[in-house]
């Protein structure tokens, strides 16, 4: 039986398709666990989960058009992104509000373009994603998106960290706030496009979101929390994709399950941050509290004797 057991492990491996799906989805989870940090910093998960659903009618009319479909979702991200900064800053709804009513409505009209115009666009495939049926030109688009991605995380992490802590303090050091603010929305556009068809629209705010507060859970610097986040969101999709291939199911279902399953450790087990430690934080303080009491209470009549 045994003796099986290594040709079982590396069936995976054995199908182009497949490999480029594992290896595509671990390229992705990583981009998209380094970007999260910022995303949880920033407040901005229901932003990463309206971008990628408001990026449908971009992908419809790219389709429509016979253009590149990266290139329409991208447009259309950058739209809604735009849209929802017009509506905040000139009436008082406030910002989940307006969120909310973007993303439903670019994601209506892009279910209302494929019923309008019948093509050879799924939406099934836009929902929940169809890693193993890419493209060669597809897998370029999210190489090409992936590494622009980082190498500008990487060069400006420490001007986007001080922009989302303290705005003022970066505008009186000489930054550009705004260009700051519509670059990261612009990397959070363009990554939710490369993650699209690898999870569908349902679940890139998963892989957007989670990586980042599990290793919020984890430590107090942020540069740690950029490594652990991105580690996380590349191993996890990585494992997933690899068991997809077992289960016979969805590659984006068994990676975001995957990654709320750590998750639920880090938020139980954290050595600093998690459940159980807070509560022995807490019994602890409680305990030094009673004893400070007692030892008062012990006290106060020896020295009335001495008295």
């Amino acid at each position: 039986m045994f003796e099986f057991l290594p040709q079982l492990l590396l069936e995976p491996f054995a199908t182009q398709s497949m490999t480029r799906a594992i290896l595509v989805s671990g390229m992705i989870g990583g981009v998209c666990g380094c970007l999260s940090c910022f995303i949880t910093l920033k407040g901005w998960s229901l932003m990463g989960d309206a971008l990628a659903h408001a990026i449908v009618p971009g992908v419809v009319l790219a389709g429509l058009a016979g253009i590149p479909f990266a290139a329409g979702a991208f447009v259309a991200g950058l739209l809604a992104a735009g849209t929802m900064g017009y509506v905040k800053a000139h009436t008082r709804i406030r910002e989940d509000a307006v969120i909310g009513i973007v993303f439903t409505a670019f994601f209506a009209a892009g279910i209302l373009l494929i019923t309008l115009f019948p093509s050879n666009i799924n939406l099934r495939t836009i929902i929940f994603g169809n890693i193993l049926g890419m493209a060669d030109a597809d897998i370029v688009q999210m190489i090409v998106i992936s590494a622009v991605t980082m190498l500008i995380l990487l060069a400006k992490w420490k001007d986007l960290l001080l922009m989302l802590f303290d705005r003022e303090h970066a505008k009186a050091a000489g930054l550009n706030v705004t260009a700051l603010h519509f670059t990261l929305l612009t990397l959070l556009a363009a990554t939710a496009v490369a993650a699209l068809q690898t999870v569908g629209a349902c679940l890139v705010v998963g892989m957007l979101v989670t990586p980042g507060a599990t290793a919020y859970l984890l430590t107090d610097r942020f540069g740690r929390m950029l490594i652990i986040a991105t580690l996380l969101g590349m191993i996890c999709a990585f494992v997933g994709g690899y068991i997809s291939y077992f289960l016979n199911g969805s590659t984006g279902g068994a990676i975001v399950v995957l990654q709320t399953l750590v998750f639920l450790v880090a938020l139980f087990f954290a050595p600093k941050h998690g459940i159980i430690a807070s509560r022995l934080k807490i019994q602890r303080a409680g305990d030094a509290s009673d004893l400070r009491l007692t030892e008062q209470v012990e006290i106060k009549p020896i020295a009335a004797v001495k008295m």
